[in-house]
This record gives C-alpha cells, structure tokens and sequence, in this order.
C-alpha cells in the first residue's frame, strides 16, 4: 500500500522561494540549469531559422530589384525593411514558447513560474507599471534637455511618410511587445532562474543575467554597454523585489516603442537598431530613468501587497488531526 503524498509535495518548492530560486524545486539537479541555459542559447539561433521561411514570403511579395538583393538586404538589417523588422521581432519573441518548453520539459514545472512567484500574470500590477513607465520616460527627457549634449534630439524635421515608413510602423507597433517580453522571458526570466539555482544566491543572479542581456546585444562601445547592463541589473532588481517579470516586460516595450517611434518619426531606424556607440552623456539619463521606475514599481507594490516569494501550502504534521468543514446548516 502506497503511503499518501505529504501537503508539500504538491507544490514545487519545499519553503518558500524568491523569484530567481523558483527552479531549486524538490526534484532540483545542477545539470538541469546548465542544460536549460545551453537549451537557451541554441533557440536564440533555431528561431530566427526556423522562421526564414517567413522573411522568403515577404521579401518575395513586396521587393524591389532582384530577389537576392531584397532578401540579403532584409536578413542583414544593415538596411531596415519592414520584412527584416517583422523577422528579427517575431525570432525575439519566439523566445517565450522556447523558455516555456525548457521549463516544463527539463525542470518539469508549468511555464507559469516563469511569470512570476504567485504563479502566472498579476495583470492589475502590470497595467499599473504600462502606466508607470512613460512618467519616467518624461523624468528622462527633462534631464536630457539640462545636458551639454542632449542624446534625445533626434534632429529638427520630420521625415516623409512614405510607404516604407508606415509599414514600418505597424510592424513595430503590432510586434514589438512581443520581441520585449521574449527577450524578458529569457535573460530576466529563465536565465535569471538558472543562474539563481547554480548560484543560491539572487543578487549573483541578477548581476549575471544583466551581463548576459548586456552581451547579447553584440558590440558596443563602454557606455552603450553600461546602459544596457544598467537596464538589465534595475530590471533585474524588480524582479527580485516584486516577484515576477511584469515590471521589467511593461518597460522593455515602452523603450523599443518609443525609440522606435521617434526614429521612424524624425531619425533614422537603421541607426537606432544597428548602433553601436553612445556618448557617455546617455549614463545620466539611464541613471535617471531606470531610479524614477525603480522607485514608483516598488512603491505601487507595496501598495498592492505583491508577495516577492512563493507560498507553498502548510505541511500538515504526521498525526494531526485533519479538520473538515462543517456542515452549512439547512
């Protein structure tokens, strides 16, 4: 005879967990992160493969010149075509179902954890932090505008509304929260929960997957590296604080909106996707805008009480009593 299963073992925690130890289950082997994390790297790559077929499709209905050219061109973005933003947005967001299959696949949890502690979306503090976001955009502009060199003038006209430019934006705009919450799900996300689990310690896994999201965004002078680093370690720190991955998905999309945006609008998006240099003059706005959403993020969840840890139930001891409901009176 079987003895039953004790409380505890229905949830995948033996205690209580922050956000970046969700993967030190009962079940927990080092091998798993490590086999996660390489899972990881290898559909960053298989996704925008496995999704050429759509770039094919695109650039042969809507090209100029010869085929070969029109695809080089889109694939290589040195050039971007709206055929080569929806391609390099959706392999981003592919990002989502590939973390989601590591987890239940290798750790053998639901997806959900991924999300956040509770498990699954506190969608009332995500719209609350969609909110939030462009209030610390402004404090960023207003700093911009006291410094020598302010890195948010784009220049004086604006650009034609040709046809490029608006399919253009309607592929950012439909897309690009979607290419925000899989880059999320994978360095805030899974790579943050893998580093945690290897480490035991959430400030290494915080500091570890800033750097990898740092990195993974390929060269870069210093201070665009510390930017993107400095993104990464609030974003990171949110997470922790909170309990899950709506504050930091809420303005990554704001970001790519707005930058995005304001380059189809008055710059030149080929710069903005492909730069690689900043003045250091952009520290003090990263400085100010990721310190203006830290402080309202962690205020509003204070106010809405979000647990940062998970709650497994209440063991019942060998021997206890178990008490039933009563019966409602007739």
């Amino acid at each position: 005879m079987s003895l039953p299963t004790p409380v505890a073992l229905s949830h995948p925690h033996p205690e209580p967990r922050t956000y970046p130890l969700m993967l030190r289950t009962w079940t927990y082997a080092w091998w798993k992160p490590v086999v996660g994390l390489f899972a990881l790297v290898v559909g960053m790559f298989a996704a925008s493969v496995v999704l050429l077929p759509l770039l094919v499709v695109t650039v042969a209905v809507d090209h100029k010149g010869s085929f070969q050219d029109a695809f080089s061109a889109a694939a290589n973005l040195d050039h971007v075509t709206w055929q080569g933003m929806l391609w390099l947005n959706l392999s981003l967001a592919a990002l989502v179902p590939v973390t989601w299959g590591i987890v239940r696949v290798v750790h053998r949890l639901r997806p959900r954890w991924l999300m956040s502690v509770r498990p699954g979306i506190r969608w009332g503090f995500f719209w609350a932090c969609l909110g939030l976001a462009p209030v610390a955009m402004f404090a960023q502009v207003l700093v911009g505008a006291f410094l020598p060199t302010d890195p948010n003038d784009l220049g004086g006209s604006v650009n034609d509304l040709t046809p490029r430019i608006v399919s253009l934006g309607i592929v950012v705009l439909l897309t690009t929260p979607l290419q925000a919450m899989g880059e999320e799900y994978a360095f805030r996300g899974y790579a943050m929960q893998a580093f945690g689990a290897l480490s035991r310690r959430p400030w290494i896994a915080v500091v570890l997957s800033a750097t990898a999201f740092a990195l993974a965004h390929g060269l870069q002078n210093p201070p665009l590296f510390l930017d993107r680093f400095a993104f990464g370690l609030m974003a990171g720190y949110v997470v922790l604080r909170t309990g899950g991955l709506e504050a930091g998905i809420a303005l990554h999309i704001w970001n790519n909106l707005v930058a995005f945006g304001f380059a189809l609008l008055l710059g030149n998006i080929d710069d903005i996707l492909n730069v690689t240099e900043v003045s250091w003059w952009n520290i003090p706005l990263t400085i100010t805008q990721n310190g203006v959403y830290l402080v309202l993020v962690l205020l509003v969840a204070r106010r809405m009480g979000l647990a940062d840890r998970s709650a497994p139930p209440v063991e019942t001891p060998p021997g206890a009593p178990v008490l039933l409901p009563s019966t409602p009176p007739v």
